[in-house]
């Protein structure tokens, strides 16, 4: 949370989340150090595809195509949170932390985005561990990818 708090504060901006395979860990993190409460907005927990429809809007028909283990569902579900919040940037994770993989797809495939206003990016990543530490990994890799889409001019 650091960089990212601290770019945040600089730019005066403020985060949201939604996540799914991280559990809330994402939030958490976020929530972790002293000050949070000056940046640190909300998320949302969408585990299921109902809930990723209901509460973020992500269509259903994108869902049962593509899965919810995909960049499109990924880039939504980040565009949801900062637009749902009002935030500066919107930070997203979905995938297989494992043990079994999902949807035709491996353990340890996530996808992360992040969004501010006109610009979203999303990144795969293929994280070798088990559940416990693809869930941490993908946390890490959010908050970097906000922290590097924050410091090429997205506020």
């Amino acid at each position: 949370m650091a960089p990212l708090g601290e770019r945040l504060k600089a730019v005066q901006g403020t985060v949201s989340v939604a996540e799914s395979c991280t559990g809330g860990l994402l939030g958490a993190t976020l929530t972790d150090l002293p000050g949070a409460s000056e940046v640190f907005e909300g998320g949302f927990l969408t585990y299921t595809y109902d809930a990723k429809e209901r509460l973020l809007s992500i269509p259903r028909a994108l869902l049962e195509e593509k899965g919810a283990v995909s960049p499109e569902v990924a880039a939504l579900m980040a565009e949801a949170a900062r637009e749902r919040f009002g935030t500066t940037l919107g930070l997203s994770v979905t995938g297989v932390a494992g043990p079994d993989g999902q949807e035709g797809k491996p353990v340890g495939l996530i996808y992360v985005g992040a969004a501010v206003a006109g610009r979203t990016e999303v990144r795969e990543h293929r994280f070798g561990g088990g559940r416990a530490s693809n869930r941490v990994a993908a946390v890490e890799a959010a908050i970097d990818l906000g922290v590097e889409l924050l410091g090429s001019g997205g506020r």
